[in-house]
């Protein structure tokens, strides 16, 4: 999975490349007790923001990219988009992404995009997915079937907010409140993801870690630690579990990487 920063911000930008988010968010800052799953959750008709705002991903302490982001209820789908720019170009977008899903977590629609003019598309197809890929504006699109469930996450290279869509989906599914805490159950829990740019399917881990103090832009947060591990690589993530578990930190310490919310 071609997760790595180091290779700096242009070659990041430059290459070619589940359930309601409102029922995840909603349950988790509750401690729901129902499974992410449950298809009985009924979404609200009216549209709902959920989150919004930017990462900052820092290669060797220099900010390098802005990952601009929102996650929203709109007609009872969860629709998670996100921009990324590079530091030194602030008002251009070099990549983007739109991901839809429905409250049940079946995938309706992937897709993303690069200012080079290259794009891919991932659709449900017979509770499969199949994934279109066009290398260039006017070439012809090329197709890969993947045979994993249409409900399997999306986890593309780059878009932190799909991380953080992961962190919902853990917390929600495996998490319940006990004498005012949130108890997760012991040990990892796998999910099967397709990373689109790379054209694979992945298997991943996460795993609560606890509860940590760290110092955000000057400010100390008492923050929980969640790890995110595969084959390839070992992340850590902390959410604010006094803040509808919104993600604050990414740190991947084989690239150097740290990313901030801003």
């Amino acid at each position: 999975m071609n997760l790595s920063f180091r290779n700096r911000a242009s070659k990041i930008l430059g290459s070619g490349i589940v359930l309601s988010i409102v029922a995840v968010a909603a349950l988790a800052a509750s401690g729901g007790t129902r499974a992410s799953g449950d298809k009985k959750d009924k979404p609200r008709a009216s549209d709902r923001a959920v989150d919004s705002g930017t990462f900052g991903v820092f290669i060797k302490g220099q900010r390098v990219v802005s990952e601009d982001f929102s996650v929203r209820q709109e007609n009872g789908n969860s629709v998670i988009k996100a921009q990324l720019k590079q530091t030194a170009s602030p008002t251009q977008t070099e990549q983007k992404s739109d991901l839809e899903i429905t409250p049940g977590g079946e995938l309706l629609r992937y897709e993303w995009s690069n200012a080079a003019g290259g794009s891919l598309l991932v659709l449900p197809k017979d509770e499969f997915l199949v994934e279109r890929i066009t290398p260039s504006v006017g070439a012809k699109a090329a197709e890969q079937p993947f045979l994993m469930p249409n409900t399997s996450l999306i986890l593309d290279n780059n878009f932190f907010v799909q991380r953080e869509v992961l962190a919902w989906r853990y917390l929600a599914a495996n998490c319940r409140p006990e004498g005012g805490n949130l108890q997760c159950q012991k040990g990892a829990v796998e999910f099967g993801a397709l990373v689109p740019q790379d054209r694979t399917s992945i298997r991943v881990h996460v795993e609560l870690v606890g509860k940590e103090k760290i110092t955000i832009r000057g400010v100390e947060r008492e923050l929980m630690r969640l790890k995110l591990v595969s084959e390839d690589f070992e992340w850590a993530l902390w959410v604010d579990g006094n803040d509808q578990f919104k993600l604050m930190r990414v740190s991947i310490p084989a690239d150097d990487t740290e990313v901030f919310r801003d």
